[in-house]
Protein backbone atom coordinates (compact mmCIF):
# COMPACT_ATOMS: atom_id res chain seq x y z
CA UNK A 1 0.00 0.00 0.00
CA UNK A 2 2.64 2.41 0.64
CA UNK A 3 3.79 2.17 -2.96
CA UNK A 4 0.17 3.22 -3.39
CA UNK A 5 0.56 5.86 -1.50
CA UNK A 6 3.24 6.86 -3.03
CA UNK A 7 1.87 7.21 -7.06
CA UNK A 8 -0.93 8.94 -5.38
CA UNK A 9 1.19 11.45 -3.58
CA UNK A 10 3.54 11.88 -6.72
CA UNK A 11 0.17 12.41 -9.12
CA UNK A 12 -1.44 15.12 -6.60
CA UNK A 13 2.04 16.73 -6.84
CA UNK A 14 2.27 16.42 -10.40
CA UNK A 15 -1.66 18.20 -10.37
CA UNK A 16 -1.64 20.41 -8.07
CA UNK A 17 -0.68 23.12 -11.10
CA UNK A 18 -2.86 21.97 -13.34
CA UNK A 19 -6.22 23.99 -14.65
CA UNK A 20 -8.45 24.02 -11.43
CA UNK A 21 -11.39 24.13 -13.65
CA UNK A 22 -10.60 20.52 -14.86
CA UNK A 23 -8.54 19.35 -11.89
CA UNK A 24 -10.05 18.43 -8.41
CA UNK A 25 -6.60 18.53 -7.31
CA UNK A 26 -5.59 21.63 -8.57
CA UNK A 27 -9.00 23.19 -7.54
CA UNK A 28 -8.77 21.90 -3.69
CA UNK A 29 -4.62 23.83 -3.89
CA UNK A 30 -6.09 27.07 -5.26
CA UNK A 31 -8.78 26.89 -2.34
CA UNK A 32 -6.39 26.31 0.50
CA UNK A 33 -5.77 24.39 3.45
CA UNK A 34 -9.01 25.00 4.92
CA UNK A 35 -11.18 23.80 2.15
CA UNK A 36 -8.67 20.64 1.95
CA UNK A 37 -8.90 19.98 5.92
CA UNK A 38 -12.90 20.56 5.29
CA UNK A 39 -12.70 17.75 2.21
CA UNK A 40 -10.56 15.65 4.21
CA UNK A 41 -13.34 15.95 7.47
CA UNK A 42 -16.75 15.56 5.26
CA UNK A 43 -14.81 12.35 3.97
CA UNK A 44 -13.92 10.82 7.34
CA UNK A 45 -17.56 11.09 8.49
CA UNK A 46 -18.51 9.41 5.54
CA UNK A 47 -16.22 6.31 6.61
CA UNK A 48 -17.95 6.31 9.82
CA UNK A 49 -21.37 7.05 8.60
CA UNK A 50 -21.15 3.88 6.57
CA UNK A 51 -19.35 1.47 8.74
CA UNK A 52 -21.68 2.10 11.33
CA UNK A 53 -24.32 0.95 9.14
CA UNK A 54 -22.55 -1.58 7.96
CA UNK A 55 -21.51 -1.00 4.40
CA UNK A 56 -18.69 -2.12 3.41
CA UNK A 57 -18.58 -1.39 -0.05
CA UNK A 58 -19.41 2.59 0.84
CA UNK A 59 -16.50 2.10 3.22
CA UNK A 60 -14.07 1.15 0.99
CA UNK A 61 -15.27 3.94 -1.50
CA UNK A 62 -15.39 6.69 0.80
CA UNK A 63 -11.81 5.22 2.34
CA UNK A 64 -10.09 5.71 -1.09
CA UNK A 65 -11.81 9.22 -1.19
CA UNK A 66 -10.58 9.82 2.44
CA UNK A 67 -6.77 8.56 1.48
CA UNK A 68 -6.52 10.87 -1.53
CA UNK A 69 -7.91 13.78 0.86
CA UNK A 70 -5.06 12.97 2.99
CA UNK A 71 -2.53 13.11 0.64
CA UNK A 72 -3.52 16.77 -1.09
CA UNK A 73 -3.28 18.03 2.76
CA UNK A 74 -0.23 16.39 3.11
CA UNK A 75 1.48 17.55 -0.14
CA UNK A 76 0.49 21.27 0.86
CA UNK A 77 1.69 20.87 4.90
CA UNK A 78 4.97 19.68 3.03
CA UNK A 79 4.41 16.33 4.83
CA UNK A 80 5.90 12.89 2.39
CA UNK A 81 4.22 9.74 3.09
CA UNK A 82 7.55 8.16 3.97
CA UNK A 83 7.46 11.05 7.10
CA UNK A 84 4.62 9.26 7.65
CA UNK A 85 6.31 5.94 7.49
CA UNK A 86 8.80 6.77 9.78
CA UNK A 87 6.70 7.89 12.20
CA UNK A 88 4.56 4.70 13.11
CA UNK A 89 7.75 2.99 12.58
CA UNK A 90 8.90 4.86 15.52
CA UNK A 91 5.79 3.85 17.12
CA UNK A 92 6.01 0.33 16.20
CA UNK A 93 9.59 0.06 17.92
CA UNK A 94 7.16 1.41 21.22
CA UNK A 95 4.42 0.00 21.02
CA UNK A 96 3.72 -2.46 18.30
CA UNK A 97 2.58 -2.22 15.27
CA UNK A 98 -1.43 -2.95 16.26
CA UNK A 99 -1.34 0.02 19.14
CA UNK A 100 -2.06 3.95 18.94
CA UNK A 101 0.56 6.34 20.60
CA UNK A 102 -0.87 7.44 23.87
CA UNK A 103 -1.14 10.61 24.71
CA UNK A 104 0.17 11.04 27.91
CA UNK A 105 0.96 8.27 29.26
CA UNK A 106 4.39 7.63 27.12
CA UNK A 107 7.64 9.95 27.53
CA UNK A 108 8.71 9.75 23.85
CA UNK A 109 12.28 10.22 22.58
CA UNK A 110 13.51 13.35 21.10
CA UNK A 111 10.83 15.45 21.14
CA UNK A 112 10.88 18.35 23.12
CA UNK A 113 7.58 19.21 24.94
CA UNK A 114 6.73 23.43 23.96
CA UNK A 115 5.92 25.22 26.88
CA UNK A 116 2.69 26.79 26.99
CA UNK A 117 2.25 29.99 27.69
CA UNK A 118 -0.80 30.96 29.53
CA UNK A 119 -1.70 34.28 31.71
CA UNK A 120 -2.58 33.64 35.24
CA UNK A 121 -5.85 32.64 36.44
CA UNK A 122 -6.74 35.46 39.27
CA UNK A 123 -9.59 34.64 41.06
CA UNK A 124 -12.93 36.29 40.85
CA UNK A 125 -13.64 36.61 44.58
CA UNK A 126 -10.81 39.38 45.10
CA UNK A 127 -12.52 41.05 42.37
CA UNK A 128 -16.08 40.92 43.96
CA UNK A 129 -14.59 41.42 47.49
CA UNK A 130 -12.76 44.82 46.16
CA UNK A 131 -16.00 45.96 44.77
CA UNK A 132 -18.66 45.25 47.41
CA UNK A 133 -16.31 47.43 50.39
Amino acid sequence: MGDSIERLYQAVIAAKDLDPATSRTARLFQRGSAKMAKKLAEEAIEVVIDAVNGKSDAVIRESADLLYNLTVLWASAGVKPEDVWREMERRERLLGIAEKLPKASVKLPKVAPVPVVRRRIVALESRLRKRQS
